[in-house]
């Protein structure tokens, strides 16, 4: 089964609805057959390319508040009840966020796609690192065991930025007005950074709509099989 998040990687909500995902496959019952798929969907194109701005800088100049401030939820607070501490968000910087989402799409090709985005999740989040610049994704490239020649072309070259677009597109197609948004077997979408128990019933809901009970009531049960029918003894 999969499941498909969209995310900003500078998103705090993001990163607390991504472990909060990780949780609910880790609880339930068929986590194993659930394949997890990060998607791009960035916010931060708008913001200067050369230069970052404090987080509290930028909250403040477009919402005049503070999480933990005026009602605004506590989400450091949140996200360390939840066992996801240290997680630095007023403390931390934003910034255009398109070459990082590339890195992103170039790690996804070499089949690193849940691996770099939880490592820039925690770089990011974690010890409060710059992730947008180019020395900077290089320097994470070795994380991972990306080649950091082959990344640094491929950056340069601006080579997954049609994929990105395609990602944030085709979130938009389905439905989504931001992030994070979740698509649980291409049939349920959820918005935001649902809590984990929600996340466990919809994977629940949508395993059982999509893989009917089997009961067996006798084993000696007549049956065909791709060699035959079997007869049960009894009636032999």
């Amino acid at each position: 089964m999969k499941v498909e998040i969209w995310a900003e990687i500078t998103c705090p909500w993001c990163g607390l609805g991504g472990h909060r995902l990780e949780r609910a496959v880790e609880r339930f019952e068929h986590g194993g057959h659930v394949e997890v798929v990060h998607r791009s969907l960035p916010l931060g194109s708008g913001l200067p390319e050369d230069r970052t701005l404090s987080v509290r800088e930028f909250l403040l100049a477009r919402y005049g508040v503070l999480p933990g401030q005026g009602g605004v939820p506590d989400i450091e607070g949140m996200a360390a009840a939840e066992g996801l501490a240290p997680y630095r968000v007023l403390d931390n910087r934003v910034g255009n966020t398109d070459l990082a989402h590339e890195f992103l799409a170039h790690a996804s090709a070499e089949g690193k796609n849940a691996e770099a985005w939880n490592m820039l999740f925690r770089s990011y989040f974690g010890r409060a690192e710059s992730i947008f610049t180019l020395d900077d994704l290089l320097r994470l490239a070795g994380e991972i065991g990306l080649d950091r020649d082959q990344t640094r072309q491929v950056l340069a070259d601006r080579r997954y930025r049609r994929q990105v677009r395609h990602d944030a597109h085709q979130a938009q197609r389905l439905g989504a007005t931001g992030a994070p948004f979740t698509v649980i077997g291409g049939r349920y979408a959820l918005a935001g950074a649902q809590d984990t128990d929600t996340v466990l019933g919809v994977l629940r809901q949508v395993w059982d709509e999509t893989h009917p009970a089997v009961l067996v009531a006798d084993d000696d049960a007549a049956v065909c099989g791709p060699d035959g029918c079997a007869v049960p003894a009894a009636q032999a």
